[in-house]
């Protein structure tokens, strides 16, 4: 990323920082089951970014605890030792280590492992979370604003159209909790989402406003499924929205200065 201190395993070490207060609140009231899950997908991903670092000499980085504390706390529920294990090496080989590890991938790696996960297993139920965990999503965006490793335009963005829409009406109350923990561990991702100033806060809205169409659309979806859905699309869409936004900037300045 940048020269100096700012190199990828910073960034990485300063997410996780940032993700600390989600992750302990989250063990805390999850328990054994949410500490041997977390372990479980520390281990598997652990060792493909080992088998990748000696048949590639691609390094290693944190950003694997990071990925394995998202799949941990949101992958759906009652999958069994072996699919579990299938889809985290789904998503840690083909969501990032192929493309060179992270900071080169396209979509969180997390994302698509439960993306994996719920459209392989669509019977799994996925996890409900305690209110307190979901409390625990405000200090990690805030943290994670103010260091820099999270987008204050994205997370404004999301905001802005979540209390505009219950302003119209809409009922989210039982969404909220999944959406803003969503929010935090996948679709504020540095890497995966928009780099540009606009596309940022387009990011931010369309996450948000997917999650609402979900809501109010999407019959028998769980809350969490509806958030994941939302952050995939809102993933696969940054891109675009960065096209989009560079697209404007250039035509303002050829309006301005009559050339590009």
């Amino acid at each position: 990323m940048m020269r100096g201190l700012w190199d990828r395993e910073t960034v990485a070490l300063f997410l996780l920082l940032a993700l600390m207060p989600l992750a302990l609140t989250w063990l805390w009231f999850g328990g054994t089951q949410a500490a041997l899950q977390l372990v479980l997908a520390l281990v598997v991903s652990g060792l493909w970014h080992m088998i990748f670092m000696l048949a590639r000499a691609q390094p290693p980085s944190f950003a694997g605890a990071i990925t394995a504390l998202a799949v941990a706390m949101l992958a759906p529920e009652d999958l069994g030792l072996i699919r579990l294990i299938l889809g985290i090496s789904f998503g840690t080989v083909m969501g990032e280590l192929v493309f060179g590890g992270w900071g080169r991938n396209v979509v969180n790696p997390a994302t698509v492992t439960l993306a994996f996960l719920g459209f392989g297993f669509p019977t799994a139920p996925w996890p409900d979370f305690v209110l307190p965990v979901a409390w625990g999503a405000i200090p990690a965006a805030a943290i994670g604003a103010v260091t820099g490793v999270m987008s204050a335009r994205l997370l404004t963005g999301a905001g802005l159209v979540t209390l505009l829409a219950m302003a119209l009406g809409a009922d989210l109350d039982r969404v909220l909790p999944a959406a803003g923990i969503v929010l935090v561990l996948l679709v504020a991702d540095p890497v995966a989402s928009a780099s540009t100033a606009l596309g940022r806060w387009l990011n931010g809205a369309l996450y948000a406003a997917l999650v609402v169409m979900f809501t109010l659309e999407w019959q028998g979806a769980a809350p969490l499924q509806a958030a994941v859905s939302a952050a995939l699309l809102a993933s696969l869409a940054a891109p675009v929205l960065d096209e989009a936004a560079i697209a404007l900037w250039l035509a303002r300045r050829k309006g301005r200065h009559g050339r590009t």
